[in-house]
């Protein structure tokens, strides 16, 4: 008997601290190679130990970062070119040093921005059928006034014609890329910037550095709202902004050299929400977040895994869900933006992989595993559109607002045509005096003065606004400003506006709808697709 209630009350002790298995639609995610035939192959994959992608994709091109001798190049492929690639390849070969980062325009399909080792950004436009067998070397914008090297570059997600740059000298650079100019400097990082990223209405800006502190910024005033520090590893960190979830997300390593993530929120920096170890590797640590579904995937470089993560509003605010295992380790990875996937086969995420150990960039999916062949609403809420939501002047004068919406019932696949007219003679002239310029006011290489930073800081923006003074009537005589795609040139006081995405509603524009709080598209009248020939015809009548 007294063996039996022992027994009992153990089996009691079981069930009260059993929690059962916690219910979530993303459990059995699991990762989809893509097949040999439509992967992309024989390409010289670069091989720089910067902490970067290397990758970037959108529904038109993939574009790898590629070994390059005495300069820096890049391929930019059409997603449908897959297979071995042509050895006469056409690529973008216009820096002179080796690239570091590649960002395409989220607003128009065509444009991407590169930075590089020879301390500017450029803008490229790509024609619609790729670069062919012809190099492109004119860029239709040339950034100077970073005076190391620019490691990160990114996009505003809700503002048109604003990017931001980080580079080695310690500052964050916004730039007006319509008008080709800096609109304003930060100023508050002590040692070189691991990355950087937006919340969801781009109003905030998240950043790790060298230093070990995570910044929460006010990017228009150049002012840090919140630090403290982070990963107290001397490795990179990453961070990610969860959306409009107040919290960010971060990756580093441990005084131990452990990897580990965390989770932070936004208005108290004093400790993080949770904090976890992963494993004793060396790579850092890639966090790439889905706002649609609330994952975070982690993939680290030389890996051969991608970890995924479901993010929830409560304590322990992030659920381990499971791991993609390959043996074959990655150098970047790049994603597709979520208006690319095939919402038919319950597709929830695409990456292109790098192999680090072969010429190869092979897609991989993230596959929710589902039987009914209709479009599952609950997977596919209304994402991000490629349609500004404020122009450049709008951000800049204080307004926020969160992004254009699109229904992937109606605008899967969704791409940005504009088509343009190009002019290769652009600017030859004057950027070479920016250059001459760039080069007598920025002479300090090497190191910054931290002392006299607010000095620099306006000396700067000073010369910067001589040289747009000094340019105004050089563009409006040589007349070589004017963006390929534009066909009439917009004047204000005799001055030329450019715009690098030009304004007009999308083909898909009925689908999208635009609020200055969280919108949503308006619901459309299901239909059941036809399966036989007699309702196809009647389908179509």
């Amino acid at each position: 008997m007294g063996e039996r209630s022992e027994n009992k009350v153990e089996n009691t002790n079981y069930k009260m601290t059993f929690r059962g298995v916690r219910s979530s639609k993303f459990r059995h995610v699991y990762g989809r190679p893509a097949r040999k035939i439509n992967c992309y192959e024989c390409m010289k994959i670069t091989k720089n130990a910067h902490d970067s992608h290397f990758c970037a994709v959108n529904p038109k091109f993939v574009a790898i970062v590629t070994e390059s001798a005495g300069g820096g190049s890049f391929l930019v492929i059409p997603i449908e070119k897959t297979g071995r690639l042509e050895v006469n390849a056409g690529k973008v070969t216009g820096h002179s040093r080796p690239v570091l980062d590649i960002k395409w325009n989220p607003f128009n399909d065509n444009v991407i921005a590169s930075c590089s080792d020879d301390c500017t950004i450029k803008l490229w436009f790509i024609p619609d059928e790729g670069l062919m067998r012809s190099n492109m070397t004119k860029p239709i914008m040339d950034l100077h006034h970073h005076y190391r090297r620019v490691g990160n570059v990114e996009w505003h997600p809700t503002a048109e014609n604003i990017i931001f740059s980080a580079g080695f000298d310690n500052i964050i650079l916004i730039w007006h890329v319509g008008k080709g100019e800096v609109v304003k400097i930060i100023d508050c990082h002590p040692d070189s910037i691991y990355s950087m990223s937006f919340n969801r209405d781009g109003s905030l800006l998240a950043t790790t550095c060298k230093d070990k502190k995570l910044r929460i910024i006010d990017p228009r005033q150049g002012m840090v709202l919140k630090e403290s520090l982070c990963h107290q590893g001397s490795k990179a960190s990453k961070v990610v902004f969860l959306g409009d979830t107040g919290r960010v997300f971060t990756t580093g390593f441990s005084k131990f050299s452990d990897r580990q993530w965390a989770v932070w929120s936004q208005h108290d920096l004093g400790s993080p929400l949770r904090m976890e170890s992963i494993d004793s590797s060396s790579g850092v640590l890639f966090p790439y977040y889905d706002h649609d579904t609330k994952m975070v995937f982690l993939a680290g470089k030389g890996d051969g895994n991608i970890r995924y993560y479901e993010i929830v509003d409560e304590a322990p605010w992030c659920h381990y869900l499971h791991q993609f295992l390959t043996g074959s380790p990655q150098r970047g990875l790049g994603f597709m933006p979520k208006r690319g996937l095939d919402v038919m086969s319950c597709e929830i995420f695409r990456f292109y992989k790098l192999h680090a150990t072969k010429d190869l960039c092979e897609p991989v999916s993230m596959i929710v595993p589902r039987k009914s062949e209709r479009f599952q609403e609950d997977l596919y809420p209304d994402t991000v559109a490629p349609t500004p939501a404020l122009t450049a002047e709008e951000w800049l004068n204080g307004k926020n607002r969160n992004p254009v919406l699109l229904s992937l019932k109606t605008g899967a696949g969704a791409r940005t045509n504009k088509p343009v007219l190009y002019q290769p003679d652009y600017t030859t002239e004057l950027n070479n005096e920016q250059k001459f310029l760039s080069v007598a006011l920025n002479n300090r290489v090497g190191h910054k003065d931290v002392s006299n930073g607010d000095n620099q800081n306006n000396n700067v923006i000073n010369n910067v606004r001589a040289l747009d003074v000094t340019n105004q009537n050089k563009v409006i005589e040589l007349k070589k400003r004017r963006l390929p795609w534009l066909e009439e040139e917009k004047t204000e006081n005799g001055t030329i506006v450019c715009d690098v995405v030009s304004s007009g509603t999308l083909p898909m524009a009925s689908y999208v709808a635009m609020n200055d709080s969280e919108s949503s598209s308006d619901s459309e009248v299901e239909q059941d697709e036809p399966k036989t020939k007699t309702e196809v015809i009647c389908f179509f009548i």
